[in-house]
């Protein structure tokens, strides 16, 4: 029988974190842009900007950039394999897979940085 509440299905809450990691990750791109622009001013520049990502706050911001990242990319798999392959009833099982993926993805980074 088919559940009358989409909103409850783990393939919406897959959509929306797909759809805000997407958004956020694209508020990030001016401060990526910034950066980089800071390498064209000069080593002094870049070299101060480095130090400052050296800070606490920065690197836990870092480990959330990544979640997103992953979280966005498997969200952008699992949308592929919607295309290419069609509706199964595993889907529940893919979204699951996709969120394990990008949490340990974002783990493995936050056990490199520190």
């Amino acid at each position: 029988m088919m559940d009358l509440r989409p909103r409850s299905h783990p393939t919406y809450l897959a959509f929306l974190v797909h759809r805000i990691s997407g958004l956020l990750l694209a508020l990030f791109l001016p401060l990526h842009f910034w950066a980089l622009g800071g390498a064209i001013q000069g080593e002094a520049a870049l070299e101060g900007f480095l130090r400052w990502t050296d800070r606490p706050l920065v690197k836990a911001a870092e480990f959330g950039l990544v979640l997103l990242l992953a979280a966005h990319l498997a969200g952008g798999l699992r949308v592929l394999a919607l295309e290419f392959l069609g509706w199964r009833r595993r889907q529940k099982d893919l979204v699951a897979a996709s969120a394990g993926i990008s949490l340990a993805a974002g783990l493995l980074f936050l056990l490199a940085v520190f």
